[in-house]
């Protein structure tokens, strides 16, 4: 065995015991977390307005620090990447994840800071790997590279001594020089910013690799390997990487897309294994191949807090910690991270599937919102991209829905809207032409995922008869002021249903 690989196997072991413990003791490791945040912290702007020193008890930081949207740290955030330092979290911070928007942004920028880069994010990847390889133990993953989609980067114009860019970037700038030996494709061709030329050069460099493993969201990696087939001319994947044995994805529901991958991977030894990582932090792995729930890392330098859905929009929502929380109950996920971000509601949901040890799924978004293709796009997104599209051609809208439409191995994914008209458009073409346009100016993951049609293809339209949302809403007995249409959805669970009522008539 390569001494590279004996190395790498023993630290595998070790932390594989360290994360038993965390499994046993979940309690304990959240306390323990808890009190070197706030310890760290108490120094900071934000730990002196909000009496750090005073606080002994978590049920005190509660009572002391109220729960945080990303539009109430907003100011403390324009003020870091200005260059000002010891705000929200001590010393310096100089990178900012950039993600979708809020109501009244384009984007979002997430600080993350060292301490968060290397007992987060990139604990998290390396544990990944440690469970997988705990997983198989026959496993020849680090006799090849792994591949990694990453985005790109570039200096924030707000100042020049702060940057930006995807999370996944950010990551890639800041991997130690020796990974170089065992990723693909170079530093350089990685952080591309045109996706087309940046395809042709990750498919010059990669094909000649003995890759073994991918990673990234399930969308991106399967425009990816369908380029790989196309410039190679092989028939599948295993063809170009015989050893490819492992996709690392996350980001986006990976049901769309699992078959697909089967197809192009046709082997029962290539496994699939979903992580829950995010800008904002990296938070569970799926640690069992037989089950689809994660497991939630506990000692990654973040507190979790977890408020049921039914009482978020109470004024005062109780929250609760790791060992109060109970399966099956749809929890909106809070965090205090080693970046400070406090009591920062990231937006997700999520339901414990199992308690010693805590296993969690991913169930949804605090919001109705559309992300299967990682383009995460909500509610405000599409109202203000509609106004503008009724703007531009005089048509007024009584109701809609959106929903995606998934990708095959012959077209690539796209947005159906159906739209009951109260004024139609003179041309459905420019109506779409408009909110496509404006949907990309509100929504930088989106744009992305536009860009020359690489993921996403202009949205479909569809007009409805007047009428059918009522009859519909009628049929699901949900008439009545409380009952609404579900705007977006992350499945065709509605516009199937929509349409099929349509055809029937």
């Amino acid at each position: 065995m390569p001494l590279f690989t004996s190395i790498v196997n023993w630290m595998n072991f070790k932390r594989v015991t360290q994360i038993e413990l965390i499994r046993k003791y979940p309690e304990q490791v959240q306390n323990e977390c808890f009190i070197q945040l706030i310890q760290m912290a108490m120094e900071t702007s934000w730990g002196v307005e909000h009496q750090f020193k005073d606080i002994r008890s978590i049920a005190d930081f509660q009572q002391q620090v109220r729960l945080q949207t990303y539009d109430d740290l907003k100011p403390y955030i324009d003020r870091i990447r200005g260059g000002e330092i010891d705000l929200l979290w001590p010393g310096e911070i100089k990178w900012f994840a950039k993600s979708s928007g809020t109501t009244h942004d384009k984007s979002k920028f997430v600080p993350v800071s060292k301490e968060s880069l290397e007992k987060c994010h990139f604990r998290g990847g390396k544990d990944s790997l440690a469970i997988y390889t705990n997983n198989y133990p026959d496993s020849k993953l680090f006799k090849g590279k792994g591949l990694t989609l990453g985005g790109s980067h570039k200096i924030d114009n707000f100042n020049n001594q702060s940057y930006y860019g995807d999370l996944s970037a950010i990551l890639i700038e800041n991997l130690p020089f020796w990974t170089d030996f065992i990723r693909t494709p170079s530093h350089d061709v990685a952080l591309m910013d045109r996706w087309e030329e940046k395809l042709e050069k990750i498919a010059r460099e990669t094909v000649k690799e003995n890759v073994t493993s991918i990673a990234g969201v399930p969308s991106w990696n399967l425009v990816m390997l369908k380029y790989i087939l196309e410039y190679t001319g092989k028939k599948h994947i295993l063809e170009v990487w015989p050893n490819l044995e492992l996709f690392m994805h996350g980001g986006v529901s990976f049901e769309p897309y699992r078959q697909q991958f089967r197809d192009l991977i046709p082997t029962n030894d290539m496994h699939f294994q979903e992580a829950y990582n995010a800008s904002e932090g990296f938070f569970a792995i799926q640690d069992d191949p037989q089950r689809s729930d994660m497991l939630l890392m506990l000692d990654y330098g973040i507190f979790y807090e977890f408020v049921p859905m039914d009482e978020l929009e109470n004024e005062n929502p109780k929250a609760y910690t790791i060992g109060e929380v109970q399966k099956g109950i749809n929890y909106a996920v809070v965090i205090s991270t080693n970046s400070g971000l406090w009591r920062y509601l990231i937006g997700d949901t999520v339901q414990f599937t199992s308690l010693f040890p805590h296993k969690i799924k991913i169930s949804g978004r605090t919001k109705h919102f559309i992300n299967v293709f990682g383009e995460e796009v909500m509610v405000d997104n599409a109202e203000k991209a509609l106004r503008v599209a009724c703007d531009r051609t005089g048509a007024q809208v009584m109701d809609y829905t959106v929903g995606p439409v998934f990708m095959s191995h012959t077209s690539k994914g796209a947005h159906e809207w159906l739209i009951e008209f109260s004024k139609a458009p003179t041309s459905i073409d420019e109506f779409t032409y408009h909110l496509d346009n404006a949907l990309m100016g509100v929504n930088s993951d989106y744009e992305a995922k536009r860009y020359r049609n690489i993921t996403l293809e202009m949205p479909v339209v569809r007009p409805l008869p007047t009428g059918t949302f009522y009859k519909w809403m009628e049929k699901r007995g949900k008439l009545g002021g409380q009952n609404k249409v579900p705007r977006l959805f992350n499945s065709r669970k509605y516009i199937d249903d929509l349409l099929a009522m349509v055809s029937g008539e």
